[in-house]
C-alpha cells in the first residue's frame, strides 16, 4: 500500500485497530508531507524512517530521538515507539514498513548458502535480524535506491510487484548495513561479543543523543547517564569505536549542520553559530574552517 498523507489519530472516528492491522498483512509505504502529526504509541513491524527535509521526533525504549534530512532509523518488528512532527515548517516524511513474512524470506535468502535455498525453494523460515536501533546516514547508495523508489511511485503509481522487487533490494542494503554495524561493535574494547553488543548499544545512545541534542551543548555526563556509561568509560570506548572522542564527533555534527545552512539558507552566520550551538562567532569560524579550510563565507558563495 501507498500513503501520500500521515493519518491522524485524533481524528473523529479513527479506527487505529484497523490502520495497525494493515501494518501485518502488507508492505506499506509513507511518502508525505506535514508539519503537524503525532502517534503516541505504535507497535508495527520492521520499518526504515527518514526525513528528507525538517525533523520528526521518535521516542524509542524511554529515549527521545530527532530524525533529520539525510538520516534514517531503523526500527525492528514488535519495537513500541511514538513520533512526532510539530513545526511550523512542512516535513518530508519516507516511512517503509516491511511485512515480517516478506522481511523474514529476504533475510533467509540472504543469510542462507544456495545448496540450502535449493532444498527448500519455497520455505519462508524464521529467519530474522536485530538491527541496531540508531540512527544511521545516508549513503549514496541507499539515497539512490530510496529516491528511485519514490521516483517510480510517482510516475507509474502503486503497482505491487515493482515495489516488491524494489524493496527486495532496498532490504539487501540494509542487511550490508547492519553487518557494518557488527563489525564496528568488534572495536569495543571488550572480550565477550554479548559484553561487546551490549556497549555498542549504549554507545550509539550516547551517539543519538549528540546527533539530536547538539544545538543544546550536552555534555559528558548527560551522554553519559543517558547510556548507562561511567565517563571514563564512555570517551575511551566512544574514540575506540568511532574513532573520535564524543566532543570532536559533536563539533563535527555542528559543523556539518552549519556547512547544511550555509548551502540551503541566507541565514546570517552569526544566527547559524547559535542555531549549531557554537559559543560565538569567532569559535564558530574558527572550527569551521579547521575542518573545510574555507571560511564560512567562502564556502556559502562557493555553493
Amino acid at each position: 500500500m501507498y500513503f501520500t498523507n500521515l493519518p491522524d489519530h485524533s481524528a473523529p472516528g479513527f479506527d487505529e485497530q484497523l490502520h495497525f492491522s494493515r501494518f501485518r498483512q502488507q508492505n506499506i509505504i509513507f511518502n508525505a508531507v506535514s508539519n503537524k502529526s503525532h502517534c503516541d504509541r505504535h507497535v508495527g513491524c520492521l520499518s526504515v524512517k527518514t526525513i528528507w527535509s525538517g525533523e520528526e521526533w521518535y521516542g524509542v525504549g524511554g529515549r527521545r530521538l530527532a530524525v533529520r534530512s539525510r538520516q534514517f532509523l531503523i526500527l525492528n518488528d514488535d519495537q513500541e515507539y511514538s513520533c512526532r512532527i510539530d513545526t511550523p515548517e512542512k516535513v518530508k516524511v519516507v516511512s517503509v514498513f516491511f511485512k515480517k513474512e516478506f522481511a523474514t524470506s529476504v533475510f533467509l535468502d540472504a543469510l542462507s548458502g544456495e545448496e540450502a535455498l535449493l532444498d527448500q525453494p519455497f520455505e519462508t523460515g524464521a529467519q530474522t535480524l536485530e538491527f541496531f536501533q540508531t540512527l544511521y546516514d545516508f549513503d549514496p547508495e541507499l539515497e539512490q535506491r530510496m529516491m528511485g523508489l519514490i521516483a517510480m511511485l510517482d510516475i507509474h503509481g502503486y503497482d505491487k510487484t515493482r515495489v516488491d522487487e524494489h524493496l527486495i533490494f532496498l532490504l539487501y542494503h540494509l542487511i550490508r548495513k547492519h553487518k557494518t554495524e557488527v563489525a564496528r561493535s568488534g572495536r569495543v574494547d571488550a572480550i565477550k561479543a554479548n559484553t561487546r553488543t551490549e556497549i555498542y548499544k549504549r554507545l550509539c545512545i550516547a551517539k543519538d543523543l549528540i546527533h539530536s541534542t547538539f544545538m543544546d551543548n550536552p555534555d559528558l555526563d548527560a551522554m553519559g547517564h543517558a547510556a548507562c556509561l561511567s565517563t571514563p568509560q564512555l570517551v575511551r570506548q566512544f574514540k575506540a569505536v568511532f574513532r573520535q572522542t564524543p566532543h570532536q564527533y559533536l563539533t563535527r555534527i555542528r559543523l556539518r549542520h552549519a556547512a547544511g545552512l550555509l548551502k540551503h539558507t541566507s541565514l546570517p552566520v552569526h544566527e547559524i553559530t547559535w542555531k549549531c550551538g557554537f559559543e560565538n562567532t569567532s569559535a564558530f569560524c574558527r572550527a569551521f574552517k579547521g575542518e573545510y579550510q574555507v571560511s564560512p563565507m567562502f564556502f556559502r558563495g562557493k555553493g
